[in-house]
């Protein structure tokens, strides 16, 4: 079949799922219907905002779906009314089997790892945070375990000694889409071979994150903590205390150094400068955020918090 008879049902919310939907839809699939998170309020008027992908979706006059229970039947009959030959799914929730299953050529999801390696809900900090030099995109087949299905396209990406999350996250936003068009170009075509995942104890998960991974442990090695934070910047930060408030570090430099000092001991010249001793040496904060305050630079820090 072309590519504008192929009915794609399109299942995501967050900014990370945009380029692949518009890939898609500019390539020529039939967007046939949208799938998204329903409106939620933010911002200062607690105003109803929309998800990115149901922005997209209605300047393209593409019907959106909005269920606070995907389990629900009256959803699941709006959902089979479109009459979907496949779906794809990225960051979303969890799909019930009988919106999974329902397509001809089932579901298939975008994953940012190579899995079976990273498989979880934060795959692009774990790869940072454990200090991996590549990465990649994986897309495959959902089926009843959470990221276990048949792989069915992937590509490797290095990840840059000094990137954060953010900035991979961005890259892989972009790549992704084009690794989603190639897979429904080779799934339409029948060109593609399944694989099976082949999982071992090597591989590592991709949890989610807690407040207590954001933690910074001034008693572990400077390589360790500086993984985490660009890790975990700028979302949801690693965090150390300053004088009894929470201090966000989204960037640091790590100077490795002999010393006697205690582990989470700071040094400042109260204008260009702010460390924390770790196990193995110095870590030197650049880009920082005081507990209700704004992101700035540890210069711009210091001189406010100075005159404070």
């Amino acid at each position: 079949m072309d590519r504008n008879q192929m009915r794609v049902v399109f299942i995501g919310t967050p900014e990370f799922s945009v380029p692949s939907l518009e890939k898609l839809y500019y390539a020529g699939y039939q967007i046939v219907g949208v799938i998204t998170a329903p409106d939620r309020k933010s911002g200062r008027g607690m105003k109803l905002q929309q998800s990115a992908v149901k922005q997209f979706a209605v300047s393209k006059d593409i019907p959106v779906l909005q269920p606070t229970n995907l389990k629900n039947t009256e959803f699941q009959e709006e959902l089979k009314a479109l009459k979907a030959d496949i779906q794809v799914v990225i960051a979303f929730r969890m799909l019930p089997e009988a919106v999974w299953d329902m397509p001809p050529l089932g579901t298939i999801n975008l994953h940012a790892s190579l899995l079976p390696n990273y498989r979880g809900a934060a795959p692009i900090n774990w790869a940072i945070i454990n200090g991996e030099v590549k990465t990649g995109l994986t897309t495959f087949k959902l089926q009843h375990e959470i990221d276990t299905g048949d792989i069915l396209e992937q590509v490797e990406l290095a990840i840059d000694p000094s990137e954060t999350a953010g900035q991979l996250h961005d890259r892989m936003m972009s790549e992704g889409a084009e690794v989603v068009l190639k897979t429904i170009d080779g799934i339409r075509l029948n060109t593609l071979v399944e694989r099976p995942q082949v999982h071992n104890d090597q591989h590592k998960p991709a949890p989610k994150i807690y407040k207590t991974t954001c933690e910074i442990n001034w008693e572990h090695k400077g390589k360790d903590i500086y993984n985490l934070v660009r890790g975990l910047s700028p979302y949801p930060t690693a965090r150390t205390y300053f004088d009894s408030k929470i201090l966000k570090v989204y960037r640091c430099t790590f100077v490795p150094e002999n010393h006697q000092r205690f582990p989470g001991t700071h040094v400042t010249d109260g204008a260009t400068y702010l460390g924390f001793y770790c196990a193995d040496g110095l870590i030197q904060l650049n880009d920082v955020q005081l507990e209700g305050k704004r992101r700035m630079s540890v210069e711009e820090f210091l001189r406010g918090y100075k005159k404070s």
